[in-house]
């Protein structure tokens, strides 16, 4: 396959190429004819909370050979970007829509809170089995949970192993004393069946997940029909913890403690990744599968205590708007379809399902087997400019818009916006906000607010990807132009989907297991609550310790006043 080399002006085109070759007596193809005319198996890997440099293949400091050799066989994308925290990014991967159209855009979905991704909205599985693929998620759900109807199955997958929160302990599978660890799926006579795991109390998720997606490889060998597997690791969100035979990796070259248990859950993931494609090759169907790698949002470097997390050489991280909360180590792997190579086209985490929806048609020659109806997506279909590395089929995309503050992120309302490669913040980028290097490196500027010229940002990202000049006062006319479009974007927002904790979830009325409460009788009576958002409650919904929430809790928040100080 040409690859031409983008950074030239004078670059041959795609077309010239073709007539070259053809001139010269060469044989021109753009894929595998064998496989072009095939249904592509898909498996989507996500990674939670995986930073820039947290993977070799970016040149970070943890060892990740197998995530290595599929980048380097694959397509590395150098501009995939998410959303900048979980929950958003799981539904706007899932549903093709930015989040300000789903009501996502605020926050994340903590437990016992009665609120997902909206059950109208037509999310990958339900559109996959369309074109009759098999469907099955294994890991981290976390868009809803409140009734059946927002979990897994009843969303278009045929089974689920995982959890439906979005953290909890890695060995005990608990959140607030409550199991979340089940097998979904529907029995011989179609009867839902949802069976909790205690039996695996003490094994470490991210063994269990890589188990689970390679027994589904084998058991899908004799299939005729294509698969989808998406495959949503815990692995790194914290808490921080992993079984010592991967900490032992790094005991001779990593002195600080903390920093090797990071580098060990990576690598723990990684070996996973490793199994998974041994898998693919040992049941044949590694040549007709595509594998697509991300993270959900950027590493996490503020309110953890110690930093192990490095999205450098990009700023911020996790809850931050600049590129190292929303760009994310990312490529594409499929070994008949795709040539190494890396690729600069613009993809934003909506343009997955428009892809695969593409791949799955076999590019509009398939019809589904009945009308497929979604809301207006967001997403782009990027495939030809994945596979020809062609120009992105979009110029531009909403970062986020976000009316309230959230904690330990930015304590105005901010908004953010992507126009070829300018980029706009309004209110506040971060926290955290600072350049946040990989363990041996210290002579950056590490802290967790960073410069903060104004409530006006202006980058240009493709001469200043690390975002260390503000040139918001050299282009006015840029502001304006982005401004209004971030205007006419917020128009189309929705409201927030955010609820209160439901006293009712508490698990001890289940049993000590979170189950989808409001379709359940309670085992005893509720009483009522209050409810605000506090620390407390962000310590029980991300497993966060005192120490760590301590650290940065106040160290970038401006007054009370500003809160409101920002309209767009």
């Amino acid at each position: 396959m040409l690859h031409p080399d983008r950074s030239s002006n004078s670059r041959m085109t795609h077309y010239q190429a073709v007539l070259l070759l053809c001139f010269l007596g060469v044989s021109y193809s753009l894929q595998n004819s064998d496989y072009a005319e095939k249904q592509p198996n898909i498996i989507y890997i996500l990674s939670d909370d995986l930073g820039h440099s947290d993977v070799g293949f970016t040149n970070g400091f943890v060892e990740t050979p197998n995530l290595n050799r599929l980048a380097k066989e694959g397509v590395v994308l150098t501009q995939n970007y998410v959303q900048q925290v979980c929950s958003p990014t799981r539904g706007a991967l899932m549903s093709g829509r930015y989040p300000i159209h789903t009501g996502l855009q605020h926050e994340v979905i903590y437990p016992g809170e009665p609120w997902g991704l909206p059950l109208d909205e037509t999310i990958i599985p339900q559109v996959l089995k369309e074109y009759n693929y098999s469907t099955h998620a294994v890991g981290k759900w976390h868009m809803g949970m409140h009734k059946w109807a927002f979990t897994p199955l009843y969303r278009g997958f045929d089974d689920f192993f995982g959890y439906y929160l979005g953290g909890q302990n890695y060995d005990s599978h608990r959140n607030e004393k409550g199991l979340d660890l089940r097998s979904d799926y529907f029995d011989e006579n179609g009867k839902f069946v949802d069976e909790l795991r205690w039996d695996l109390d003490g094994r470490y998720s991210a063994e269990l997940y890589s188990e689970r997606t390679v027994e589904l490889i084998n058991g899908l060998k004799s299939q005729k029909n294509p698969f989808f597997i998406y495959l949503a690791y815990q692995s790194v969100h914290a808490p921080h913890m992993v079984p010592q035979r991967y900490i032992d990796q790094y005991s001779s070259h990593i002195t600080d403690e903390k920093e090797r248990v990071f580098a060990a859950m990576v690598s723990s993931m990684d070996e996973g990744i490793g199994n998974i494609t041994k898998a693919l090759e040992y049941t044949g169907l590694a040549d007709n599968t595509i594998i697509v790698f991300s993270s959900d949002n950027g590493g996490n470097v503020n309110c953890v205590g110690k930093v192990t997390s490095s999205n450098y050489p990009y700023r911020g991280g996790k809850r931050a708007l600049y590129e190292g909360g929303v760009r994310s180590p990312s490529f594409i792997w499929a070994r008949n379809r795709l040539s190494p190579s890396r690729s600069d086209a613009m993809i934003h985490v909506t343009d997955w399902l428009p892809t695969f929806w593409s791949l799955a048609s076999l590019q509009g020659k398939l019809k589904p087997n009945n009308p497929i109806k979604t809301k207006p997506l967001d997403g782009v279909d990027q495939w030809l400019a994945i596979s020809e590395n062609l120009p992105s089929n979009r110029t531009e995309f909403v970062i986020n818009i976000d009316p309230k503050p959230v904690m330990c992120g930015h304590r105005v309302p901010h908004a953010g916006l992507r126009w070829k490669e300018w980029k706009l913040i309004i209110g506040q980028g971060g926290p955290p906000s600072g350049w946040y290097p990989a363990p041996g490196l210290s002579d950056l500027d590490q802290n967790p607010c960073g410069p903060h010229d104004s409530y006006i940002e202006l980058y240009n990202i493709i001469e200043d990807p690390s975002e260390t000049r503000n040139v918001s006062d050299k282009f006015p006319d840029i502001v304006k132009m982005l401004t209004d479009k971030i205007r006419a974007y917020n128009a189309t927002a929705v409201p927030l989907g955010n609820k209160k904790k439901d006293p009712a979830s508490n698990p001890k009325y289940f049993n000590y297991t979170w189950m989808p409460w409001l379709d359940m009788v309670p085992e005893v009576p509720v009483e009522p609550e209050t409810y605000s958002l506090t620390k407390e409650l962000w310590l029980d919904g991300n497993q966060l310790s005192e120490e760590d929430i301590e650290f940065s809790r106040d160290a970038c928040f401006v007054s009370d006043s500003d809160v409101n100080s920002v309209e767009f």
